[in-house]
């Protein structure tokens, strides 16, 4: 599970911080921001399924973000010292609202509820795209909605799958690029079965074109494009599961 947190308090969200590490480690944290702008760009950027989001921030408030981004697929836990906001944030469909100092057993039992909220939203969400790609695809061959149509492309003609918001860019054998209106989580839910693996919150592999594996923190990949892609670290062991098994 992905997150951002948005606090201008640098204070706030390294205590935030260290909890969602030891108290949360399903947790991925992504990006930590000190306003409102940096919270919009970092949302565009990374797509975080959670975003734990102060409220009262000099210049753009957190109500501002989100009416500046509006609903893109992730839940908020508002983080505030100031209760009287409670009616306003679940007007603006917080999933959780968490009083500062943040208590660790609120945060834990606020994460397990955006879980349950997102696993939900994501199962039906990726049911209906499952669907939709089942209905068109021919043989092994798979059909991606562009802004043209559909283009109907065989799964080992796609080296490697890269996020871009909630785009996805499919990477070609014959050096084209496609890109279709869907999250990577999506695609990866289709593909997974067809040999590809999610080595990065930002990149889904054909694992048949994979050529040389470079160790590392997580490592990298170099795929046979000569493309080389990072892997992170708590995609490392995933990976290289999926290796033993070519």
């Amino acid at each position: 599970m992905t997150a951002l947190l948005v606090d201008d308090e640098k204070h706030c969200r390294d205590v935030l911080g260290i909890l969602l590490k030891k108290y949360c480690p399903q947790v991925e944290l992504l990006a930590s921001c000190a306003d409102g702008p940096e919270g919009v760009a970092a949302i565009d950027q990374h797509q975080p399924d959670l975003v734990f989001l102060d409220i009262e921030m000099p210049g753009m408030s957190g109500f501002d973000l989100l009416e500046s981004v509006g609903f893109k697929g992730f839940d908020v836990i508002f983080t505030t010292a100031y209760n009287e906001y409670a009616i306003k944030a679940i007007r603006h469909n917080a999933l959780d609202y968490i009083l500062k100092p943040v208590d660790k057993d609120e945060l834990v039992q606020a994460v397990m509820k955006a879980e349950r909220e997102q696993s939900a939203r994501s199962a039906a969400k990726i049911e209906d795209f499952v669907q939709y790609l089942h209905r068109q695809k021919l043989g092994d061959r798979v059909a991606l909605p562009t802004m043209e149509g559909l283009q109907i492309i065989p799964s080992d003609e796609i080296y490697y799958c890269e996020s871009d918001g909630g785009y996805t860019h499919f990477y070609l054998t014959n050096g084209k690029t496609v890109l279709i209106s869907k999250t990577l989580k999506e695609v990866e839910e289709v593909l997974e079965s067809k040999g590809f693996c999610r080595v990065h919150h930002g990149y889904l592999i054909n694992l048949r074109y994979v050529h040389r594996y470079l160790r590392g923190d997580g490592g990298e990949v170099v795929m046979a494009n000569n493309k080389t892609l990072p892997v992170s670290r708590n995609k490392k062991q995933e990976f290289l599961n999926f290796l033993e098994k070519i």
